[in-house]
């Protein structure tokens, strides 16, 4: 008996063509239209602070040429003669340079040395927190001063603190002490400065805690297993965590040593604090706008000086960071 010959299937014929291998195109290889056709629910959400900075930073660069011209209300700011840097020379030659640089610089100092750590001990207190509703409680009482109006605020320091009938003063002098002006030279800063820590102390606090929620919850088990206290834990885990956003924001309050909270100071300047209240962003003001003559070319010269000054500073400490802490902004 003869077994059934089995025949081979035949073999596929060859391709005349090698089959074409194409990659899968990257997002940014469509189409312009395709892209804003696809995403252009989050291309609106852009548009707002596209105009905002469009509008209220790049369009007023056109006005920096005020500092170097000779500006004339009448004649405009292309019509105005060119100066050179006469108004910046004037700056710098004056009297009153001294004297508005040191206040501005040790107003600045004494906030960011004051309030820059504040917040995040705030942060990590709240975060090591676990009754949720005390925690909401202390959020909500840090959060809400700071949705007050600057004016508000300083009417309020103003009737608390007031030498005559303010409630602070009412207090001391029952006490058997002697009415104090706080708004005066000897005690302005103070005031300037802790009024606005009671004003931005949580709202200051978020960016930590959304930095500390971001933390592996691992490390911290693993630490409690280790036996490490609440202390250690916060030293070892916590701080290193948020080491990045603390270098950042310092880094960003540094190129903004120059420029202090201008409503504020203002409103709170009276004739017997001039003399420590009267910072470079006051002195432009009156410059340009309070007094018997207006020199809007020299306010101009002012204000371009502290931002050349403040984007020298900002590069300084963005590189004292990198040597020091291994992490930069750019």
């Amino acid at each position: 008996m003869t077994s059934p010959t089995t025949t081979a299937p035949p073999a596929p014929r060859a391709s005349a063509q090698a089959p074409v291998n194409r990659r899968p195109m990257k997002k940014h290889q469509y189409p312009l239209s395709l892209r804003l056709k696809r995403s252009w629910r989050l291309y609106v959400l852009l548009l707002p602070p596209f105009v905002y900075g469009i509008l209220f930073m790049w369009a007023p660069l056109y006005g920096l040429q005020m500092a170097f011209k000779d500006f004339s209300v009448a004649l405009g700011i292309n019509g105005s003669p060119w100066a050179g840097l006469k108004y910046i020379e004037q700056f710098v030659t004056s009297f009153q340079f001294g004297a508005v640089i040191r206040n501005s610089l040790v107003l600045n100092f004494y906030e960011l040395i004051a309030l820059f750590p504040l917040p995040i001990v705030l942060a990590l207190l709240l975060n090591v927190v676990r009754n949720m509703k005390f925690k909401r409680t202390v959020q909500m009482i840090t959060y809400a001063p700071y949705f007050i109006s600057t004016v508000v605020v300083v009417g309020i320091i103003i009737m608390l603190f007031s030498p005559s009938g303010g409630i602070v003063n009412q207090v001391i002098v029952g006490m058997g002490g002697e009415s104090t002006d706080f708004l005066s030279s000897s005690f302005f800063r103070h005031t300037y400065v802790w009024s606005g820590a009671w004003q931005t102390l949580g709202y200051s606090a978020i960016i930590y805690l959304a930095a500390l929620a971001g933390i592996d919850p691992q490390l911290h088990e693993a630490a409690k297993v280790d036996g490490a206290s609440i202390v250690r834990r916060i030293w070892h885990i916590d701080l290193p965590g948020i080491l990045p956003v603390m270098v950042t924001l310092l880094i960003l309050n540094m190129g903004s040593m120059l420029s202090v909270g201008f409503e504020k100071v203002l409103l709170m300047q009276t004739p017997l604090n001039l003399d420590v209240s009267e910072v470079i962003d006051t002195y432009s003001y009156n410059v340009a706008f309070a007094s018997s003559i207006p020199q809007y070319s020299y306010a101009a010269a002012i204000g371009l000086f502290k931002s050349v000054i403040a984007v020298i500073m900002l590069v300084l400490a963005n590189w004292l960071a990198r040597r020091v802490a291994k992490t930069s902004l750019f």
